[in-house]
């Protein structure tokens, strides 16, 4: 038998795979708090990046003036 995350009592199959509402409310509280988080490969600035480089004022170092 499997235990609840929240309290490691047995699960009940009606709130699986925690043992009452009361751990599933706590493990929904802790989704809305930020305590869980997944991970992501995203970049945090990505639209920041790529609207610097498609951006008209980009300048290629390549292109400079010598």
């Amino acid at each position: 038998m499997s235990q609840c995350p929240i309290c490691k009592r047995p699960t009940n199959p009606e709130y699986r795979p925690f043992c009452c509402r009361r751990c599933a409310d706590v493990d929904l509280g802790r989704w809305f708090n930020g305590d869980y988080r997944v991970p992501s490969f995203r970049l945090e600035d990505e639209e920041t990046e790529i609207e610097s480089k498609t951006s008209p004022t980009h300048l290629d170092p390549d292109d400079s003036i010598r």
